[in-house]
């Protein structure tokens, strides 16, 4: 069960400079324990949102629309070609950050007006993931997500 076909990678980043405030994409961000540096605060359990870059296809596909533009679903990282949800509980190495996955990010009611009708219920079951920090660092679109070993508990 520890093992994946290969690594993931970061396909998107965004951060929130205020609750409420749109998505801004960036490049780079660094991860401190409260979240990425210029995203509003979160602390804990929360602190980033993850969700599967191949999961917003089946979002669009169950919304009726033709696409999903990453920063309309709120998360902090777009992750693609790894399963996030097997590396719950694990420690994962994303660049030079180390997180561990800790929680579903159950969809706000915002969905309905980001998606449209139905967006809410076409978001459950793929709206991502909550994670802790446990290693500061900085993160890169194009950085490797992988499972790490247990050294890499740091905080």
């Amino acid at each position: 069960m520890a093992r994946h076909a290969g690594e993931g990678r970061v396909a998107w980043i965004g951060l929130r400079p205020e609750r409420l405030a749109d998505l801004v994409p960036v490049e780079a961000a660094d991860l401190g324990e409260a979240g990425l540096d210029g995203d509003h605060a979160r602390a804990g359990k929360r602190a980033l949102t993850l969700i599967q870059a191949e999961h917003l296809q089946v979002i669009a596909a169950l919304a009726g629309i033709s696409e999903v533009p990453p920063e309309l679903l709120r998360r902090n990282v777009v992750v693609s070609g790894i399963n996030l949800t097997a590396l719950r509980n694990h420690p994962v190495r994303i660049g030079k950050a180390v997180i561990e996955v800790t929680a579903p990010c159950a969809p706000c009611t915002r969905m309905e007006a980001a998606l449209g009708h139905g967006g809410y219920n076409a978001m459950r079951g793929h709206g991502g993931w909550c994670a802790r920090v446990l290693t500061l660092g900085r993160i890169a679109v194009g950085d490797s997500v992988a499972r790490a070993g247990s050294a890499d508990r740091a905080i």
